[in-house]
């Protein structure tokens, strides 16, 4: 059985998506969150297979609640569910972990698919985003990153700190953020979110 926690700041929401899924005999909501907070409370206590996101909610959005589950509880796959499909929304949750985007006119096969394959830690993403996608990797330009900066940058990406990330690399703190600067130079961008974001879109990680 494939558990599921429903995130979404509209009950109407909740109840339609609850009702989709009910009709499948290997799928089971096993709650219900309205905010990202109550949605990562929720993921640490019951741990479910499946975590389907809203991004945009009152009192704290779906890509920061996704990083901190993920972060969290990593037998947990999110799966974003949203009206938005902006290049910045859709960076922000695959920067977060996401493994699935799909929009919610997906129909209740491509719902329920997604699901499933999310469960198996598969990467479920909707047509018009995989075509986003695809055509930021292929965004020419592109700035060399040496390899340490790539290591260091895709640490940060797992939401890991300076002292994580030095401790990890058997580096000194205060090396990770000299690699961090010089990557922000590359990168034209002045903070950690921004340079993660900017080198997925450029194929860089």
């Amino acid at each position: 059985m494939i558990r599921i926690v429903l995130v979404d700041d509209h009950p109407v929401v909740r109840d339609g998506l609850r009702g989709m899924l009910a009709a499948e005999p290997d799928l089971e909501v096993v709650g219900e969150a309205g905010s990202g907070p109550e949605a990562v409370a929720l993921a640490r206590t019951l741990r479910p297979d499946v975590v389907l996101m809203d991004l945009r909610m009152p009192g704290g959005d779906g890509a920061t609640a996704t990083g901190r589950i993920r972060a969290e509880v990593r037998t947990t796959h999110v799966v974003v569910l949203t009206t938005y499909d902006t290049d910045a929304d859709i960076l922000r949750a695959v920067d977060a972990g996401a493994v699935g985007y799909l929009l919610k006119d997906a129909s209740r096969a491509e719902l329920t698919a997604a699901v499933r394959a999310a469960s198996r830690g598969e990467t479920v993403l909707a047509p018009s985003v995989a075509g986003r996608l695809v055509r930021q990797v292929r965004s020419p330009a592109a700035p060399q990153l040496s390899a340490r900066e790539v290591e260091v940058l895709g640490l940060v990406a797992q939401g890991l700190t300076n002292a994580e990330v030095g401790r990890r690399l058997h580096i000194s703190e205060a090396t990770v953020k000299t690699h961090l600067l010089r990557t922000f130079s590359k990168l034209d961008v002045s903070d950690r979110t921004a340079a993660v974001t900017t080198a997925m879109a450029r194929g860089l990680l």
